[in-house]
């Protein structure tokens, strides 16, 4: 069940939203437990059953690290966790590997095995608690039904962000509920919806079609307008799931953290990794990065851990070799900046340091939607040797109206932080009038939310009614 489907914005959501707000508060963990279980077995039932494992298992095996506090029961839990990640989302990709490598001439057999929704979020979100427990940065969780809703609560499931234990671990307890947070929710979630429905998924039927041309067959100027909008359609479809599953979590009483801060305005490389799915970011540095040493083993060995780290950052966005690159390609770039090129960037115009960031950031993003190396360097050919566009005229007249210039303008000044510059003015201009204009001003700015909700909800349902484009990126996740 996606975010962005009927199904769950008008039955789903009010049912679960109603049921929550009815009951005795005693047990709304329950309850919100119960609905994530059933949320995460619409798209599977058979697939439940693993992660039902994994709460039972992460429950005890954080048990018993907080009662005997030794590596034993922590190498046994995290390894548990890794194995059934290994086995479930990488089993063919090593199978298929192994084969074309001691078995070339033979054709090599799928195992079968299907990729659970989510697997890669909810595992990292229970190693990090049984990492937590053990350098008591956090008490064990007591109470089964508590740390089992930490684990699948499902706004953020299957698509992020990675929440960890200590951040919500006293609202799992005790949370508080108000108008004013609810609302903040909802709008959020709308928000969230829209960039969904509205932005990023009509530049995936972009990029999409423009990526199933053959390359042969690719002209340059096409081929820079379908990197362009999956630049779009993966920031605007990430963040977008990001912010419904933030508003999801305000309206049940839950704050999380932000997960995207406008990375395409970053100027470096590191300052990127810094804006863009903040929540995998700090994971890794303090799971991962720090675990191996950070900076504190030398200059080689900090070198060494950065290129592990984004290694397993690339491997951890999916069973391929072009995700293994794309991660290497970043961690590339973050090693040639700690090698002094920062300082460079810093005496550099900032609009460079803008071109430059995006620049590697989008030929990134190539490999990383790319299914194989070979489609991948045929895109590059396109891009940098010019071929006329002529003969893609008929994918791109598709693409050559206004709702395109539209959602492009709105994705432009979107994801360079220009209406929240905006809005920030407005409340500038807000504070400095008196109390009577205040008042008017805040009465106009409520109204005029209200009535933009409501606009917004209205698209968006008019696009999914019609059963417009609407992808779900994740699956390989």
């Amino acid at each position: 069940m996606l975010f962005s489907s009927l199904i769950f914005i008008y039955l789903f959501l009010p049912l679960t939203l109603g049921f929550y707000y009815l009951i005795n508060p005693e047990y709304r963990n329950r309850f919100l437990l119960v609905s994530s279980l059933l949320f995460f077995a619409w798209g599977g039932v058979s697939y439940s059953f693993l992660l039902l494992f994994s709460l039972i298992l992460n429950f005890f095996i954080g048990k018993a690290i907080g009662t005997k506090s030794n590596r034993l029961w922590l190498t046994i839990g995290v390894s548990i966790n890794l194995i059934f990640l290994l086995i479930f989302k990488y089993a063919n990709f090593f199978a298929k590997n192994f084969s074309e490598l001691f078995q070339p001439d033979e054709t090599y057999q799928d195992l079968g095995i299907v990729l659970p929704i989510g697997i890669s979020f909810y595992t990292f979100q229970a190693i990090s608690y049984l990492i937590d427990v053990y350098r008591k940065t956090t008490e064990p969780q007591k109470k089964f039904v508590n740390l089992a809703l930490y684990i699948s609560f499902f706004p953020q499931l299957i698509a992020g962000p990675i929440v960890r234990y200590h951040d919500i671990a006293k609202q799992l307890v005790s949370r508080s509920h108000s108008r004013a947070s609810f609302i903040y929710g909802a709008e959020r979630f709308v928000l969230g919806l829209a960039k969904k429905v509205l932005i990023a998924n009509q530049f995936a039927l972009i990029a999409d079609s423009i990526f199933a041309i053959q390359a042969d067959n690719l002209g340059t100027f096409t081929a820079w307008i379908g990197i362009i909008a999956y630049s779009f359609q993966i920031y605007f479809d990430f963040s977008a799931y990001s912010d419904m599953a933030i508003g999801l979590g305000r309206m049940f009483g839950f704050k999380f953290l932000e997960n995207f801060n406008f990375p395409y305005i970053a100027k470096s490389i590191r300052e990127f990794w810094y804006r863009w799915h903040i929540s995998l970011s700090n994971w890794f540095r303090d799971y991962l990065y720090i675990s191996l040493g950070g900076n504190r083993k030398g200059t080689k060995r900090t070198y060494l851990n950065l290129f592990i780290v984004f290694l397993i950052t690339g491997f951890w966005h999916g069973a391929s070799w072009t995700f293994i690159v794309w991660g290497l390609i970043h961690g590339l770039f973050m090693i040639i900046e700690k090698l002094g090129f920062n300082k460079v960037l810093e005496k550099l115009w900032t609009p460079l340091r803008y071109v430059y960031t995006l620049f590697v950031v989008i030929m990134a993003w190539v490999v990383f939607r790319a299914e194989t190396f070979a489609e991948a360097l045929g895109f590059y050919h396109s891009l940098f040797i010019y071929k006329p566009s002529d003969i893609n005229v008929d994918v791109l007249m598709n693409f050559f109206n206004l709702e395109t210039y539209i959602v492009t303008i709105v994705a432009l000044l979107g994801s360079a932080n220009v209406f929240t510059l905006i809005s920030d003015k407005f409340k500038l201009f807000y504070q400095r009038n008196s109390a009577t204009n205040q008042k008017y001003m805040l009465f106009t700015i409520d109204f005029l939310e209200v009535v933009s909700v409501v606009i917004v909800m209205f698209m968006v349902s008019m696009y999914l009614v019609a059963g417009t484009y609407n992808p779900f990126i994740y699956f390989r996740f």
